[in-house]
Order: C-alpha cells, then sequence, then structure tokens
C-alpha cells in the first residue's frame, strides 16, 4: 500500500512530539439539515481541510480522509443521487489537475453528469505546512514579538502575500478544468475557517504563535480567502465562507468550542486542522451557501 501523504500543516510537528494527536474524545455532530442543493452526482475535490485526517472513521488510509468530513455530511443531507470524495490530504492545485504518484489528478472524478463540485485548496501551495513549523519554533525565541513576520518579510518584500498572489492562476485553472469537465454543474469554492483568533494576540504557548505574529497570520489567511473569493467570482462559481462561522472557533478556544486543533489535539484530528465539529461547521456554511 502506498505511503500515506502527510496532511496539512505537518511540519508543525518540528517543534512538540506528537505523541497524543490522537488523543481526546470525538463528539460527533448530527448532519445538518436538508437544504436545496443539487440532488445529482456530487464530487468533492481539495486538500485535508477537506479529507478530514484522524477523525473517526478513517476510509482512505492513502489521503486520511474520513466519512466525516463536510463532503459526506452534505451528499447525505443532500441525498446525492452519487457520491465521490478524492479529497487527499497533502494536495495541491496540481494534484486535483495532474495527480501525484500513485493518485491520478482529482479532476477525472468529475464526468459530464456531474451537478456538484465543491473546490477547498490552495493552503498547500503557499506552504502552510513550513509556516506553522516556522512560526512556531521562532515564537519560542520571541513569544511578545513578531518573528515570523520578521522571517516572511525580511527585505521589504511580503514572501507570503507573494505565494498567494502566485497561486491566484493555479485556482482559475482547477475552476476552468472543472467548468470544461462538467459543464452543467455548480461548482462551489471554500475558503479555509480560523486558526488563530479573529481579534487580540492568541495564547502562546498554548498554541505556539508569538503574540505580535498572530494579527500578521490572521491577515495571511484572509488574504487567501480573500484571492479564493475572488477565482470563484471571475470563473462561475460560487464562494462559501466558512472564516465567519469560525470566528470564536479558533485553535485557542476550549475543546468543546474550537472547529480547529492545536498542535497537540485534545479532540480526534490532525494538528491545526479542523475536527468533527468543524467539519459540521463547514458543512453547514457549504449548505447554507447552496440554498441561497
Amino acid at each position: 500500500m502506498p505511503r500515506p501523504r502527510l496532511p496539512l500543516l505537518r511540519a508543525a510537528t518540528r517543534t512538540v512530539a506528537l505523541a497524543a494527536a490522537t488523543a481526546g474524545v470525538l463528539s460527533v455532530a448530527a448532519a445538518p439539515a436538508t437544504a436545496a442543493v443539487p440532488t445529482g452526482r456530487y464530487v468533492a475535490l481539495g486538500d485535508s481541510y477537506t479529507s478530514g485526517p484522524l477523525i473517526p472513521t478513517q476510509v482512505d488510509r492513502n489521503c486520511l480522509r474520513s466519512n466525516r468530513n463536510y463532503p459526506s455530511l452534505v451528499a447525505a443531507s443532500a441525498g446525492s443521487s452519487s457520491f465521490t470524495d478524492v479529497s487527499c490530504s497533502g494536495a495541491t492545485t496540481d494534484d486535483i489537475r495532474y495527480g501525484s504518484g500513485t493518485l491520478p489528478p482529482q479532476l477525472t472524478a468529475v464526468t459530464p453528469d456531474t451537478a456538484l463540485v465543491t473546490v477547498q485548496i490552495g493552503g498547500n501551495d503557499i506552504g502552510f505546512s513550513s509556516i506553522i513549523g516556522d512560526c512556531a519554533q521562532a515564537s519560542f525565541s520571541s513569544p511578545l514579538g513578531s518573528p515570523c513576520k520578521n522571517l516572511y518579510t525580511a527585505g521589504g518584500t511580503d514572501q507570503l502575500q507573494a505565494r498567494i498572489t502566485a497561486t491566484a492562476p493555479k485556482v482559475t485553472a482547477v475552476l476552468q478544468a472543472v467548468r470544461q469537465a462538467a459543464p452543467g454543474a455548480r461548482i462551489v469554492v471554500l475558503g479555509y475557517p480560523a486558526i488563530v483568533p479573529d481579534s487580540g494576540y492568541g495564547c502562546w504557548p498554548l498554541v505556539p504563535i508569538a503574540y505580535q505574529d498572530v494579527p500578521y497570520l490572521r491577515g495571511v489567511a484572509k488574504s487567501l480567502n480573500a484571492m479564493l473569493a475572488g477565482a470563484a467570482a471571475a470563473n462561475d462559481a460560487v464562494y462559501a465562507d466558512v472564516y465567519t462561522p469560525s470566528i470564536g472557533r479558533d485553535t485557542c478556544k476550549s475543546s468543546g468550542t474550537r472547529w480547529v486543533e492545536g498542535l497537540l489535539p485534545e479532540n480526534a484530528a490532525a494538528p491545526f486542522h479542523p475536527n468533527a465539529r468543524g467539519e459540521q461547521g463547514m458543512a453547514t456554511a457549504l449548505l447554507a451557501t447552496l440554498d441561497d
């Protein structure tokens, strides 16, 4: 069997051992209420925020995919006539269009009769894994400062904003390829939920991001989501905002509130990834978008 692909933000393990990564008790939320979504064939494309690594039950060990991720919840709620989830931990825009290793392009799952396609991609293109790892490590040298921002803006250019700009045409290419493969499908692009709090300076050392780096990373997340929203609007797709409903449910909140786990998860999920509550929240936001 091929070696499992590591999930988004995996480089955070450089700072703290992940012996407790699967610790905690999973609270499985009820499926979202039925909404007016397409009931035909549904195909889900995306990375680990879509696939749901370490959330029980894992149904694909290679891609670390859960049957309680938001596409599964939406498909069940909508009563989709058929459902194909090819989301995979570690996926980039290239994995959607071209595949990787033994994995075919995710795009091959999209057929002319597909009624709904959801896409959540871009985080790995800008390097979420290394960003979190770098910022976590840097925080221990200057917890009150902005060592991560200083790293990524050295020389007067914001490297992370440049990566977001460079990823925009790649997302556009994905959406255009999806439209070509399924001319009649409804295409929805999902953003990413809040990892750090939407205000204030975080909760170092519980979540090892230096105080002054929290506003910087919050800005990066919002910029990435704005790029995804713009790409959707320009390419005959709809944008589903999952950031706004996740405000107040970030990594600094209690284990019974948060949507995204921290470095040492207390609910079953990969570090810095949505737990079952987060997947449920994204499903609800997606259904609300489809019902507009």
